[in-house]
């Protein structure tokens, strides 16, 4: 029984010993890849865009912007227009319920209503396609921008551009590139 027990420890132990040598095996491994890494690293060049940024700053950005509030501008007058008469009819109601009859009350609530149901239906309408517009019109400018991402990483030999990253160091951001390759 003894010898059965140290044979079984010295199984043991030689099996600890092989497991102690294959994590021995891969630290070092593991070790040798992360200095290997930073080398592999410091040859790769990374560069950053915002794409925010320049749907909101370029100088395309910028007039395609102005361009469809232009569109939209009579729409939203009369949107605002409408907004006006409900907001004083609801005030002329205000003051006027006390002395209307309950069939004028509540035809006049009723009126109201049909308004506000009219107005917030037109409002949607109007957020709706201004959407639709402001999208067709910046899916071309991040068109021409990923054509001039391409153009800067090809010319500049980067073998990554990141766009929207969490953080991100200034040394790696070249937005101001794209907007300039924009003509902005």
């Amino acid at each position: 029984m003894k010898s059965q027990l140290v044979l079984k420890v010295s199984a043991l132990a030689q099996s600890i010993s092989r497991c102690n040598r294959a994590l021995v095996l891969t630290a070092a491994l593991g070790a040798s890849a992360m200095v290997a890494a930073p080398v592999y690293a410091q040859s790769t060049k990374i560069g950053f865009v915002s794409t925010e940024r320049i749907l909101r700053d370029s100088k395309p950005a910028k007039a395609a912007q102005a361009k469809i509030e232009a569109e939209f501008k009579r729409r939203d007058d009369e949107l605002q227009k409408l907004a006006n008469s409900l907001r004083t009819q609801a005030q002329k109601f205000d003051k006027d319920a006390p002395v209307l009859s309950e069939s004028d009350r509540v035809k006049r609530q009723r009126q109201l209503a049909d308004l506000d149901s009219d107005l917030q239906r037109k409002r949607r309408e109007f957020q709706e396609d201004f959407n639709r517009r402001r999208n067709e019109e910046f899916s071309s400018i991040v068109e021409k921008a990923d054509a001039a991402i391409k153009k800067i990483a090809e010319q500049q030999n980067y073998d990554l551009i990141v766009q929207d990253a969490v953080t991100v160091s200034p040394k790696v951001d070249i937005t101001d590139q794209v907007m300039k390759a924009l003509g902005g």
